[in-house]
């Protein structure tokens, strides 16, 4: 345990080491919403949590906030909030909230051990626990600051797939019970529980073709269907999808199956051999017929979703075209974008060279708990490589790998050593013969345990397996020497794992103090006059926040909408919820229309005010410019006037003087260069890299209120519609009666 207080304690200065640099403040954009709703929650209690209707938010349609989040994370720190208090431990929410990622990373690497050592024993978890506490990719979810629901769900899946393990290594009720409420938990806390039901069943549909049904098996998985199931359920935001989506058909499907198997396991032990030949053909006909009308009933369910019952994130998974060609709201998000190669280096570094070794050594032997480990890490791997989001859920499986390999690497070259140390050499025999058999006895008990298990030996037969065991222990000297690795070849190797693992602490260590610690709120550069803050989020929320009206309602691109009603206080047309996208298309319309016509759509929706972000003056590559052609791609699915290629000169995407008249005049352009030109004399944009095309021109229906010191956010204010003049309006209505009748007026949403 000694050897795993460096790294732990070096991860948590780095955990608390952003606190330090940049003050307590929560980072980037879900977890602005996610202190929003806790800070409702701890002064309005549970019951107005779950009625509560964000007028706020998605103007004018609203939002219910108890029936569309998972209220596991906001639970979790409410309750810690209200213990603190009990103690009289003055906190507020805010630091509560800052806090809960940090304490539920080293839950995590203690459920991490728990899981190793019930897969492969003590030294691979304490292992396996200590690359968790370092990892980058859990790191860049588990500093101060970072509110957001994986932040509770690491642990929770870590933990529900350790009681999985524990309930099928002892067939315990108790433990499989556990598992179904630390399966509840994961509910509330995140999506991606649906990861759980499928990989579980997975692994036993595997145990069953491979012939390894047991009655653990059955403990370990029918009350985590049953019981996690009712208690999915229950969480608002999941409700019925528990039993009507196809993310949990497969769990069903299984269920099923391994009750078929247990019927023919049971006939097996009390019919003769001629009977039973009879009862299985009659047993796998019923099933079968059974499992028929299911799959009939589930078809029939899902066959008028055009998604047969898959959601999008789902079929994005499964299909990794999928969400570019359907479904571009997903495929404009980044974290939804594939990995590269080297994000897999930065994010769990030598841990991608670990894990093949680790997958070897769970073969060596093969149980129940290595098999499930193997499905695991296949799984989590493909997973990641489709979207880079779910890296976080490869890195506990990377861990867990890594450390049993890096545990049976130690094992070997230290018996090595051990062996043929002078001093030892004459006891070497016995200690070499003690140490290499642990293996073997594992493997004789793994076995003798699932027999027993089958079917309840007599004592007699209890006899006959313990002299097999005393006989088993018995190895040849032969056997064991050759197993020895030579001194010189084990102490290099050694050598040269300690030198990985410093290597490993060293990345880490980098990546958490330079990668993953800066708030995207607050922002730093370096030169070579020093350090830059950038801290124009906050200063145009706080000048929202101060000098409009409460009921005004700003509209920006959906990214920032969280951010605005939790630091403006203000009420926005979209936010990062993202649940209608017909609503984002109408604003990505807008940004993407001239300037008169999408004064007519944000008027329509009552806007007072527009948000922008710019980076072109300080470099930030983030800004809306960049993410401009989404909007476009966006709006165009829904109204099919914008069109992507008329942004395009050649199908390339610019803004320069050979961008096109459709991009010169789109409001996002005319708002972000809007006396840009001023800056600098020539309107040079540092993140494309060239002058801007259209420097010079006037805004006719919008005005500039603010702009930040580094030009990051720019705020624009409708202009009111101009008062019409009396001769002018009956020389209009003359001139309109003179023509025939017919000519509407053009709806601004289309």
């Amino acid at each position: 345990m000694a050897a795993l207080e460096t790294p732990q304690s070096s991860t948590l200065r780095q955990a608390f080491g952003n606190v330090i640099k940049y003050e307590s403040v929560i980072h980037e954009f879900d977890p602005y919403f996610n202190y929003r709703v806790t800070q409702f929650l701890t002064k309005n209690g549970i019951y107005d949590f779950w009625n509560w209707f964000d007028d706020r938010t998605w103007y004018p349609l609203g939002r219910v906030i108890g029936g569309t989040v998972y209220p596991g994370l906001t639970l979790t720190a409410g309750t810690l909030w209200r213990i603190m208090n009990s103690l009289n431990i003055p906190l507020s929410v805010e630091t509560v909230c800052v806090f809960t990622a940090p304490i539920f990373s080293a839950f995590a690497s203690w459920a991490a051990y728990l899981l190793t050592k019930e897969v492969k024993g003590v030294g691979a978890g304490l292992t396996a626990a200590a690359l968790l506490a370092m990892v980058p990719s859990y790191i860049s979810r588990s500093v101060a600051g970072s509110y957001d629901n994986e932040a509770v769900a690491i642990f929770a899946l870590i933990f529900t797939f350790y009681l999985y393990i524990k309930a099928l290594n002892t067939g315990s009720l108790f433990y499989a019970t556990l598992n179904a409420i630390s399966y509840f938990y994961m509910v509330c806390s995140w999506g991606g529980y649906t990861f759980i039901i499928n990989l579980i069943p997975m692994h036993v549909l595997l145990c069953i073709v491979t012939g390894r049904y047991s009655s653990r098996l059955y403990i370990a998985y029918a009350p985590l269907v049953v019981l996690g199931t009712l208690l999915a359920s229950l969480v608002p935001v999941v409700g019925f999808n528990a039993v009507m989506t196809s993310e949990h058909f497969a769990s069903f499907l299984v269920f099923i199956i391994i009750h078929v198997v247990a019927l023919v396991y049971y006939i097996k032990g009390i019919l003769s051999p001629q009977m039973f030949k009879v009862a299985v053909t009659l047993v796998v006909s019923i099933g079968l017929i059974v499992c028929g009308a299911v799959l009939a009933v589930l078809i029939a369910m899902v066959a008028s979703s055009p998604t047969k019952g898959w959601s999008g994130r789902s079929l994005s998974l499964l299909d990794p075209t999928y969400a570019s060609k359907y479904i571009p709201i997903i495929a404009s998000v980044s974290e939804h974008q594939p990995p590269t190669w080297p994000s897999y280096f930065m994010d769990i570094n030598v841990l991608a060279f670990l894990v093949p070794a680790g997958i070897i050594a769970c073969f060596l032997p093969l149980s129940d708990a290595s098999s499930f480990a193997v499905l695991y890490i296949v799984t989590s791997v493909y997973f990641s490589g489709v979207m880079v989001r779910l890296m976080l859920v490869l890195a506990p499986a990377a861990c867990i790998m890594s450390g049993i390999a890096l545990s049976e690497a130690f094992g070997v070259f230290t018996r090595s050593i051990k062996f043929q140390l002078p001093g030892v050499t004459q006891n070497s025999p016995v200690n070499a013969g003690d140490t290499g058999n642990v293996m073997q006895n594992d493997v004789v008990k793994t076995e003798k345990s699932e027999d027993s298990l089958k079917e309840r030996p007599s004592r007699k037969n209890k006899k006959k397996e313990k002299d097999n065991v005393e006989r088993a222990t018995v190895v040849p000297k032969t056997e064991k020497r050759l197993s020895v690795l030579p001194l010189e070849a084990s102490v290099i190797a050694i050598f040269l794992l300690v030198l990985l693992g410093a290597f490993y602490v060293v990345h880490c260590v980098w990546a958490a103090a330079e990668a993953y610690s800066a708030p995207s709120i607050v922002l730093t550069s370096r030169s070579h006059d020093g350090l830059h803050v950038f801290d124009d989020f906050r200063e145009a929320y706080g000048w929202l926040r101060h000098n409009t009206e409460v009921d005004d309602k700003v509209a920006s691109w959906w990214d920032y909408g969280y951010q605005t009603t939790a630091m403006a206080n203000r009420t926005v047309i979209v936010d990062n919820n993202t649940w209608n996208n017909t609503h984002i298309a109408t604003v990505g319309t807008a940004m993407s229309s001239p300037e008169k016509a999408a004064w007519e759509i944000f008027n329509s929706l009552d806007v007072k005010y527009v948000l922008v972000v710019f980076g072109g003056l300080v470099g930030y590559p983030s800004d809306d410019i960049n993410k401009f052609l989404w909007m476009v791609r966006i709006g165009g699915g829904v109204f099919p006037h914008i069109k992507e290629p008329d942004y395009l000169r050649d199908g390339q995407y610019r803004i320069d003087s050979q961008a096109t008249p459709t991009m010169l005049n789109s409001l996002m352009y005319k708002l972000s260069y809007y006396r840009f030109v001023e800056t600098d004399g020539k309107g040079f944009d540092r993140v494309r890299n060239t002058e801007i095309g259209k420097k010079y021109f006037k805004l006719t229906h919008f005005e500039e209120v603010f702009t930040t010191h580094h030009w990051m956010v720019r705020l624009y204010k409708l202009k009111p519609p101009k008062n019409r003049i009396r001769g002018k309006t009956k020389k209009a209505k003359s001139k309109a009666s003179s023509k025939r009748s017919g000519t509407l007026k053009k709806n601004p949403w289309h």
